[in-house]
C-alpha cells in the first residue's frame, strides 16, 4: 500500500491512497485543472481513480469533488451530513461513521471527529496486514480517536498551529478562538499527545499535515512530534500546501 498528498492546508487538501487493485482520492479541495496537474506529478490521471471519499464539507476539502466526480464518472462516499453539500450527478454513497465498508480490496473504517462541520469523519484504511490512518480537522483528541489509530503503519497527522504563534499572530480574536476550540484544529502539542498514545515499533511513515501558514512552522511541528518518539523513529515529512508529497510506501 502507498499514499501521497496532493497538498495539505487551508487552501486545499487531497490524499491519494492505493493498494494492489484499488486507488482512492480522499478529499479534493482544488480546482479540476489543478487536481489533474497534481495527479499527473504522481503519474496518474483522474480516470484511474476508483472512488472519492470526503471527510467534511469545508471548501478546502470538498471544493473540487463534484466537478471531478461528474467529469470522470467517479462514485463519492461521505457521511449523510457531508453528502448534503455534494451536488453532482455521480453516485453519492452515504456512509455510517461507525461502520466499516469496502471499496475494492481496501477496508475502510470511518470514525467521527470533533470539528465545526455537519458530520465530519476521518478514516483508517486497511489492506492485507497494513493500516493507514488519517487525522486532520479535529479540535481535540478523544479516547475513541486514539483507539481507532492504534497499530497503524502509516499516519497523516494534523499539526495545525503552535499555541504561542496563534496567540500572538494576526488572526482576529474570533478566529483564534475558533481554531483553538474543541471544534477547531489540533495544535502541535495535541498532535504530540495523540502520537504518544498510538506510537509503536511498526509505525513506518508519518506525514505532518494541515499546517497553518501563519500560526506554525515545519520545524516547530517536527520538534513537537520528535519529542515523543523513541530511538527507532519512523520516516517523518511535512506535507506542503503548494507541492505534492510524493509516494510513500508501506510494507
Amino acid at each position: 500500500m502507498r499514499f501521497a498528498c496532493l497538498g495539505s492546508g487551508s487552501r486545499g487538501n487531497g490524499l491519494v491512497l492505493e493498494s494492489v487493485n484499488t486507488r482512492l482520492l480522499i478529499d479534493c479541495g482544488f480546482s479540476l485543472k489543478e487536481t489533474q496537474r497534481r495527479l499527473s506529478q504522481l503519474g496518474l490521471e483522474p480516470a484511474q481513480l476508483n472512488a472519492l471519499l470526503v471527510t467534511h464539507e469545508h471548501g478546502d476539502h470538498i471544493r473540487g469533488i463534484a466537478r471531478l466526480a461528474d467529469r470522470f464518472d467517479l462514485p463519492v462516499w461521505a457521511t449523510r451530513g457531508t453528502a448534503a453539500f455534494i451536488d453532482c450527478r455521480s453516485d453519492v454513497n452515504v456512509i455510517n461513521s461507525h461502520k466499516q465498508f469496502m471499496i475494492g480490496d481496501i477496508e475502510i473504517s470511518p470514525f467521527p471527529v470533533p470539528h465545526d462541520a455537519r458530520e465530519p469523519c476521518q478514516f483508517v484504511f486497511k489492506h492485507r496486514h497494513l493500516r493507514f490512518g488519517m487525522l486532520t480537522d479535529t479540535g481535540c483528541h478523544t479516547p475513541h480517536i486514539e483507539a481507532q489509530l492504534q497499530d497503524c503503519h502509516g499516519l497523516l497527522l494534523e499539526c495545525n498551529y503552535d499555541s504561542d504563534m496563534l496567540a500572538d499572530g494576526p488572526y482576529p480574536p474570533s478566529l483564534k478562538a475558533r481554531v483553538g476550540s474543541d471544534l477547531g484544529h489540533l495544535s502541535n502539542a495535541q498532535a504530540a499527545q495523540i502520537l504518544e498514545s498510538v506510537m509503536h515499533p511498526k509505525l513506518q511513515q508519518i506525514v505532518i499535515g494541515h499546517l497553518s501558514e501563519k500560526n506554525n512552522t515545519p520545524d516547530l511541528a517536527r520538534g513537537a512530534l520528535s519529542a515523543v518518539m523513541g530511538l527507532e523513529t519512523p520516516n517523518v515529512c511535512v506535507a506542503s500546501q503548494d507541492e505534492v508529497t510524493h509516494w510513500r510506501t508501506l510494507d
